[in-house]
């Protein structure tokens, strides 16, 4: 097979779920939004629900209605883009529950749904979804008495500790919350490692479930081995890959592997980006293409037959740090084309 093989270990998944909602007095939540991080809603899903997960957040009511057909009628399924123009017979069918971000929405669930479980999002300084102060303070009667599930908000710089965003954010919502008896969720990942003051009712682990920064104690859940086509001899003076980008000042031996952009392996990490053949390291050498990238490979004492990107020497976050970007966006990018293999 010329497909690399993206192997997903449910077991560190579960264990990972379970460390983080050890860590609070309240409930976890589990979120899955983005076909599970890219590793598969279906598997991921039912491993966390079989690890205890009763509470599910996804991104949009058309995740949400694909989840509850895999776990059917317990679980509750939170929808973070709230209750959209169109939405109305996902939410009601697939008994969703839309977290409100603003009066439009809600007068919109209130009529279309009457008595339909919401939940309310707050804005408390991300500027991004959830309802301003001025305008909670004007619907707040009213969506009490529709009795919501749930009030949340997130924090903007939960992977910066010291950042000063996430205690004004901290002081932003409990004065908006006070005294109200609701559950209430702030902290996902990087919240909950806050500390207990951020937990309150429920947490919302989503990237730490997965292996990903800022849960250094996460055990790692993603390994992806790409095969190896062919290894050639390169003489120097010759190059690899398009527009000549690499050029070899003494012989070389280069693999070529079967994966590229195509792939969700982002083209800008070239210059910086190396793989494992057990612990020894080979460095990417030219363009990565579509589907092949070049590899130098002539220090080693046997050709491989595949290499590692991700794993146990090298974390999704590394990774990610040779595009200059996040672990998030390596895992939500992993291609379809990836044989994946649930352990």
């Amino acid at each position: 097979m010329a497909t690399g093989t993206l192997k997903i270990d449910l077991s560190a998944l579960a264990s990972n779920w379970r460390d983080l909602s050890a860590m609070a007095s309240g409930k976890a939540g589990a979120v899955v939004k983005a076909d599970a991080y890219g590793l598969g809603l279906a598997q991921v899903s039912k491993t966390l629900a079989r690890a205890g997960a009763r509470e599910f957040f996804v991104a949009v009511a058309e995740e949400g209605a694909a989840l509850r057909q895999i776990l059917g009628k317990g679980p509750r399924i939170n929808v973070f883009s709230g209750h959209m123009a169109g939405d109305t017979k996902l939410v009601r069918d697939a008994n969703l529950t839309p977290m409100l971000n603003s009066i439009d929405q809600m007068l919109r669930h209130v009529e279309a749904l009457p008595g339909h479980p919401f939940g309310i999002q707050l804005d408390t300084g991300m500027n991004r979804l959830g309802m301003e102060e001025a305008e909670w303070a004007a619907l707040r009667d009213l969506a009490l008495a529709q009795k919501p599930t749930l009030i949340m908000s997130h924090l903007a710089c939960a992977d910066a500790p010291d950042h000063a965003m996430n205690a004004r954010q901290l002081q932003v919502f409990t004065q908006m919350t006070a005294g109200l008896e609701v559950p209430r969720s702030l902290a996902a990942t990087g919240g909950i490692l806050l500390g207990s003051d951020y937990h309150f009712d429920m947490i919302r682990p989503g990237i730490g479930l997965y292996g990903g920064m800022p849960f250094v104690d996460a055990r790692p859940v993603v390994t992806l081995d790409i095969p190896v086509i062919q290894i050639r001899d390169v003489a120097v003076g010759e190059t690899v890959g398009y527009s000549n980008t690499w050029v070899a000042r003494g012989p070389s031996r280069i693999a070529t592997i079967s994966a590229g952009y195509a792939d969700g392996i982002i083209r800008a990490m070239g210059p910086n980006a190396q793989l494992h053949t057990g612990s020894s390291a080979v460095p990417v050498v030219g363009r990565i293409s579509m589907d092949m990238i070049g590899v130098d490979v002539t220090g080693l004492a046997q050709e491989p037959e595949h290499l590692e990107l991700i794993g146990p020497h090298q974390s999704v976050d590394t990774v990610a740090g040779f595009a200059d970007t996040i672990g998030y966006e390596i895992l939500t990018s992993l291609g379809a084309r990836y044989n994946r293999v649930y352990i």
